[in-house]
């Protein structure tokens, strides 16, 4: 049994020990790896039908400063990504830099709709790295910014095709949603904040509320037929078939976006004013290429690799380092992500990760490795 006493709790400790989920210590949290259904069902209940996963550990802030503009500035001047133009109840991916342009982390910014919280931007960041990005933030914000923790919120994501079919019975906004757009709503007459996206791959919507109101909403989404829950290892394997980032292992402070393959997350307007941390080494990179890039990795047998395996030539030089990995239950073959230089990160180059000893053939594959399903704007 895993060692728990130095690990907080979530809002859905005691849900989870009823359901019989198998707790690990996650981020400084006591969070489910698994249910008795097992990793590869909660796995596949996602992708058919809707998974319920308990993402309290995550942390919740608010940005607040005098006006849209100056609030939305001040963000710009430490990550690579716009938001002055960002509209009212639109979401946005990014990610804060250090001063050589190395992630510090990734993380999820909301404007609210709301025109009386203008001047204020909703932040959701790592479990793991929340205490380091709010002191960062702390540090780097100008006068007339503040930054306010939401510690007394829990956040729940359900995940799958049919969520929309499952929430919009209890949240009449839901399904007025589409991917990377927010809104605020009720659950049972309890105030909440309703995001469609997720972390799978899949349709999905990510809920936000008071931490004391956590376990009754849980418990009337999994009352509802399409819904089972999910613990981190469906979770894991779920956003490494979609080809999603889990930063401390496919991100860190070494790595840049444009080696990370996130140069979607730089606006126009921001590769033009140049105005952030490590600008020239990501401009660089993105216009001549980088020294190394994130790709996809499918394995031609049966034996995974993990975190960590070397990825070699064909005549077996190192070229590079595996980040994630392991089965892909959607595909039934064993699948991973890591960096190799620009020459062998064209889609079917072949490559060999060495494994314990053994040398494990392996071709470079494009990503996501199963078709995203997010609902967009028409």
């Amino acid at each position: 049994m895993a060692d728990l006493s130095g690990a907080k709790k979530t809002p859905l400790f005691d849900l989870h020990e009823e359901l019989g989920g198998s707790l690990v210590d996650f981020a400084g949290y006591a969070l489910p790896v698994r249910y008795p259904a097992g990793i590869m069902a909660e796995h596949i209940h996602c992708r058919e039908s809707a998974a319920l996963f308990d993402v309290s550990h995550m942390g919740q802030a608010l940005l607040e400063g005098p006006d849209h503009e100056t609030t939305a500035k001040a963000l710009e001047a430490l990550t690579p990504s716009a938001f002055s133009k960002l509209a009212p109840g639109r979401m946005r991916y990014s990610v804060f830099l250090n001063e050589t342009g190395g992630i510090i982390d990734d993380f999820i910014v909301t404007r609210p709709g709301d025109p009386a919280l203008d001047g204020t931007l909703m932040l959701v960041v790592n479990g793991a790295c929340k205490e380091k990005d709010y002191a960062f933030l702390e540090t780097n914000l100008p006068d007339g910014i503040s930054l306010k923790r939401l510690d007394d919120k829990a956040l729940l994501a359900l995940q799958g095709p049919k969520a929309v079919d499952v929430l919009k019975r209890h949240a009449q906004k839901a399904d007025t949603l589409t991917f990377m757009s927010q809104t605020p709503d009720e659950i049972n007459g309890v105030p909440v904040g309703i995001s469609r996206c997720g972390y799978t791959g899949e349709d999905g919507f990510e809920i936000s509320c008071a931490a004391e109101e956590a376990e009754a909403i849980a418990r009337l989404l999994l009352d509802e037929p399409e819904v089972n829950p999910a613990g981190l290892g469906a979770r894991d394997s779920l956003r490494l078939e979609s080809g999603l980032c889990l930063y401390g292992h496919d991100l860190d402070d070494s790595i840049d976006p444009a080696e990370a393959d996130l140069g979607w997350a730089i606006q126009k307007s921001r590769r033009q004013d140049k105005a952030f941390p490590g600008s020239e080494r990501i401009l660089k990179g993105l216009e001549d290429g980088p020294a190394r890039i994130r790709v996809g990795l499918r394995i031609l047998g049966k034996a995974p690799a993990r975190e960590g395996a070397e990825i070699q030539d064909a005549d077996g030089k190192a070229i590079g380092i595996v980040t994630s990995g392991g089965f892909a239950p959607t595909l039934q073959v064993p699948i991973a992500m890591g960096y190799v230089p620009p020459a062998f990160a064209e889609p079917g180059t072949k490559v060999i990760l060495a494994v314990r000893k053994r040398a494990l053939e392996a071709e470079i594959a494009p990503m996501p490795f199963v078709p995203q399903r997010y609902v967009r704007k028409p």
